[in-house]
């Protein structure tokens, strides 16, 4: 029966296979899979590189892209088409197979990040200009809301910190307002938005854990975090970490830390202080602080490699030609790297076995292996910025 079975088969699968062929013939795409693509950012120019990280090479550039001066990217679940926020309000989708802009909206005056839904259907996208968030369909880039971010002080806010959450839910921090919103769009033409208004002074940015618990913004009037457990919103905004500058000398804040970019490991959450050269760790378990590393400068991103066992955290001006390594388990730094100066990103590869490093001054992209650190690859990028891999299509909050 089975023999009949699979004899009966396989003309509907060669059938199959040459549609499949054909399709991919007439997109002019390759016909290859897209897990170890990504796309570099080049900020100066509003264009990417498409990259392959199993080759460590580029494989095309695609322009047209508008202010790609604070680009960041979120992929499809598919992995193929990659939704890339723009500075000047565009939202732009890419695929990365045919290396071909899809389609372009400029939704707003000045965006600053975006998110994908749980279930791929809706891309959101944060401003600053005129404020609030806006929620598109992932196929065609229609709007299908518009989430204007008005505080309980009446102020039209900047809204910051963008990320999916599961339940198809988007939270976001209100700059101008002090106050966290949890957007549920699980019926898109009629979302319900919980807001926190009491959520610590000008969150400017902001994370969530991988598993998708817990949102953390980071505050710039104040020493401290906010934290809202997604499992428990009835309990409201808790404040951790305060005052940890209290009493020392804050150093001038040349770059803000990226949030995002925070690097949680295990039980310990490993985050950039605010104009101190140091990273702080916290345990996750009370959210209380149980250590400080001293660093080369003030930390941008504080990131862990896929298996949790070392954090890489590069730093802003003066000192943004070096990147440190921290070792989980002594919490020491175990090497010091110098790639140049203007290193802006970092993306490991999905298992962990290579870095990437965007040194914008060098106009390169740099590959470090993260077992020897030396240095494996390199090409050249016009001012190159974010790195994102297509591996970010399947992880919480990225």
């Amino acid at each position: 029966m089975l023999k009949w079975m699979s004899t009966l088969s396989r003309p509907f699968a060669f059938a199959a296979t040459g549609v499949l062929l054909a399709a991919c013939a007439g997109t002019g795409a390759e016909m290859r899979g897209t897990g170890d693509l990504g796309i570099v950012v080049e900020r100066a120019t509003g264009s990417v590189l498409v990259v392959d990280h199993s080759e460590q090479k580029p494989l095309g550039r695609i322009e047209g892209l508008g202010d790609l001066s604070h680009a960041s990217a979120v992929y499809s679940r598919d992995a193929r088409y990659a939704y890339i926020f723009g500075r000047d309000g565009g939202l732009t989708k890419i695929d990365v197979l045919t290396r071909k802009i899809v389609k372009r909206v400029v939704q707003g005056g000045n965006s600053i990040g975006g998110a994908i839904s749980q279930d791929g259907k809706l891309v959101a996208v944060s401003n600053y200009k005129p404020g609030g968030v806006k929620v598109f369909n992932s196929q065609t880039l229609d709007l299908v809301a518009n989430l204007p971010a008005t505080g309980v002080n009446g102020v039209a806010s900047k809204t910051v910190g963008l990320v999916d959450a599961p339940g198809q839910r988007f939270v976001y921090s209100l700059y101008d307002a002090n106050e966290i919103w949890i957007a549920d769009l699980t019926n898109p033409a009629s979302p319900r938005v919980q807001k926190f208004t009491d959520a610590g002074d000008k969150p400017y940015d902001a994370l969530m854990s991988d598993d998708g618990r817990h949102y953390i913004a980071g505050l710039f009037g104040e020493d401290g975090l906010s934290l809202v457990d997604l499992w428990n919103p009835d309990k409201g905004v808790r404040r951790i970490l305060g005052g940890y500058g209290r009493g020392e000398k804050q150093l001038p804040v040349y770059k803000m830390p990226h949030l995002e970019g925070w690097a949680i490991a295990g039980d310990l959450a490993f985050l950039p202080a605010i104009g101190h050269h140091e990273v702080l760790v916290v345990d996750r378990r009370d959210w209380k602080e149980v250590g400080r590393i001293p660093v080369h400068g003030q930390p941008v991103f504080a990131m862990a490699q896929p298996d949790g066992r070392q954090i890489w955290v590069n730093f802003a001006l003066p000192h943004n030609d070096t990147v440190q390594v921290i070792d989980v388990q002594s919490l020491k730094i175990i090497k010091t790297l110098k790639p140049g100066k203007g290193v802006l990103h970092m993306e490991f590869t999905p298992r962990g076995e290579k870095v990437w490093m965007s040194v914008r001054d060098r106009d390169l992209v740099q590959i470090y292996d993260t077992i020897t650190y030396e240095k494996v690859g390199e090409f050249p990028a016009i001012k190159p910025s974010g790195i994102f891999f297509t591996s970010r299509a399947h992880k919480i909050g990225l």
